[in-house]
């Protein structure tokens, strides 16, 4: 009895399986992406249909948190601050839930994202940031639950809006285009880094070009990062390219020290044995 009952029970799990696989889910998932200004911004969620149901108010009861979708949380990610009104959400991701009355919305960014629906035990500390905005109604029916990112008019922001049945809710929000255009601006302008010099020069000894502009550039980057070890490594094989031993001896001897002091064995070893070599 005891065999037959396992294989009933196998029988229906591989039954399950294979109409999870083949047949479609009625809340199918979704995932959409977008930049605003220099912002990624995605947003993974299953969409429910009415069918012929009042959703807000009877399938979505007013006064209670919702999961905002169904299934799994829907997610929100973004990669850098977008602020709401006064409040501004750290990068990351993010659980969204909502709490819908006939007067208003709560849009709630929750820390967790790995519940199925609403958390067990909600914790107020896990809440990043809650705003609020009014629903509008509307005579024309969506049927099904649709998450949408509008208003891309300017780089600095648009409008996050939630959808479904005849009620549209809109949160509006900015991101930081125009701290980040200047930041880059002001990178740019302040010249190449220690890091830029250093790679070009490498780049350089490593496929022969132009060891005269290398040293340059090699130079520069070791100026800018006297403490980079790695950086006199390249200048002392350039300079021993170019026919300089004395200088090449000179940028091993300082990288060797440097090395030395925060135990690089490779480079120590690296800078000692050239140190032999050219000191023949």
């Amino acid at each position: 009895m005891k065999q037959v009952f396992t294989t009933v029970l196998l029988a229906i799990g591989f039954s399950t399986l294979s109409m999870a696989q083949l047949a479609p889910q009625p809340s199918p998932m979704c995932k959409m992406e977008q930049t605003v200004g220099l912002t990624n911004l995605s947003i993974e969620y299953s969409r429910p249909s009415k069918k012929n149901r009042v959703i807000f108010g009877d399938v979505v009861p007013f006064g209670e948190v919702w999961r905002t979708g169904a299934n799994e949380n829907t997610k929100f990610t973004n990669s850098d601050a977008v602020i709401f009104g006064k409040d501004t959400l750290k990068p990351g991701t993010y659980a969204i839930y909502t709490k819908p009355t006939k007067e208003s919305w709560d849009l709630i960014f929750y820390t967790d994202a790995t519940n199925w629906g609403t958390p067990e035990s909600w914790d107020d500390k896990k809440v990043a940031l809650k705003v609020s905005a009014k629903p509008v109604v509307s005579k024309d029916v969506l049927e099904t639950f649709t998450i949408s990112i509008d208003g891309l008019q300017s780089v600095n922001g648009g409008t996050l809006t939630l959808k479904w049945d005849q009620t549209a809710v809109s949160f509006p929000f900015t991101v930081p285009t125009d701290a980040k255009v200047m930041a880059n601006i002001n990178k740019t302008m302040a010249g190449p880094s220690a890091n830029d010099y250093f790679g070009a020069a490498n780049y350089y000894l490593e496929n022969k070009k132009d060891l005269k502009q290398a040293l340059e550039w090699a130079t520069k980057a070791s100026d800018m990062n006297p403490e980079a070890f790695w950086i006199l490594r390249t200048k002392s094989l350039i300079q021993a390219e170019l026919g300089d031993k004395k200088g090449a001896i000179e940028s091993a001897k300082k990288g060797l020290a440097l090395s030395e002091k925060t135990k690089y064995d490779n480079y120590t070893k690296m800078f000692t044995d050239s140190l032999k070599e050219w000191g023949k």
